[in-house]
């Protein structure tokens, strides 16, 4: 389609891809972690991040299938640094021991891609007992990310390189329940609605990144924090939705993003010299884009904070 093609101020469209929005970039050194990198986008990230020179290391629910993806992308890339730890973002416990086991192998760490994800799933309570989608999306990338932000800023004071934390949001996040976030009903499955649900820890995932981005500026720690919509992508995300899953897969290839598209606002995030500096902002195609009018309040990103602060203890 015509729109895709469409050039936005970076010099990128919808329909640039992973690999040439990153194309000449050396990430030799860097280090990355890359949350649900077994499937979709997250395989296609770490694969052209690996691709740059970036030592990757895959945060894979499922360890077989971890192996499987690592094998393949050293078999197109043999000089590529690739590796898979077991993390399980719906569960606390896990994120614990991923984090525990990474901050221990005393590895650096420039770049925190928050990528893993559920959608639209039945109302389900997770192993710690809070809503499957919140849990998933935000509460496991948030604790994963306190948790490792003194092995990032170490990193950054050592190297002299900025880090960056990339939050992979969507556009859904502008569909949410009213006020945004349901504080008091956050595990409440009266008035529960999967596409809101969904949308809702999305938005989650913008004011998290914002509110990082705030207390890196205060705190003058050289970390950026961003978040971004990949665009519509025929993967297995949509998996739950029944119909809907059948019709994506049908039409998919002429009107939703391939995955090697669908990869590149977040690699262009992670990896452009375009983007240095920049942070709190919301990306789209490559571009920054603008978020919904509760994603840029910074009251409710604060009392997101503290609510999920809370949560995790």
């Amino acid at each position: 389609m015509w729109l895709f093609n469409r050039k936005g101020p970076s010099g990128f469209s919808p329909s640039s891809t992973a690999e040439e929005v990153t194309h000449g970039i050396d990430g030799t050194g860097l280090t990355a972690i890359v949350s649900g990198a077994s499937s979709g986008i997250g395989t296609e990230t770490a694969r052209v991040l690996a691709l740059r020179g970036v030592h990757v290391i895959m945060g894979v629910r499922n360890m077989a299938a971890g192996r499987d993806v690592k094998e393949a992308i050293v078999k197109g890339i043999p000089s590529a640094k690739v590796d898979a730890m077991e993390l399980d973002l719906s569960s606390l416990a896990s994120v614990r021991k991923f984090a525990s086991d990474f901050n221990s192998s005393g590895r650096p760490l420039n770049l925190l891609i928050n990528n893993a994800g559920i959608m639209a799933t039945p109302f389900k309570l997770s192993k710690d007992s809070i809503e499957l989608h919140f849990a998933t999306n935000h509460l496991g990338h948030f604790l994963l990310t306190n948790l490792l932000l003194d092995t990032m800023k170490k990193t950054a004071r050592k190297s002299k390189r900025a880090g960056r934390i990339v939050n992979v949001s969507s556009a859904a996040h502008h569909l949410t329940y009213s006020g945004g976030i349901r504080f008091d009903k956050i595990n409440d499955q009266s008035g529960y609605g999967r596409f809101v649900a969904y949308g809702q820890s999305k938005l989650a995932n913008v004011l998290h990144a914002n509110e990082l981005a705030r207390r890196f500026k205060e705190e003058g720690v050289d970390i950026t924090a961003n978040s971004l919509h990949p665009g519509m992508i025929a993967t297995n995300i949509a998996r739950h939705m029944g119909v809907v899953n059948g019709i994506a897969d049908k039409i998919g290839k002429l009107v939703l993003k391939s995955v090697q598209q669908g990869a590149a606002t977040t690699c262009y995030v992670a990896l452009h010299p375009q983007v240095k500096g920049v942070s709190g902002e919301y990306f789209v195609d490559s571009n920054i884009g603008k978020a919904s009018k509760k994603g840029r309040d910074a009251d409710l990103a604060k009392k997101l904070w503290d609510f999920s602060m809370n949560m995790v203890k």
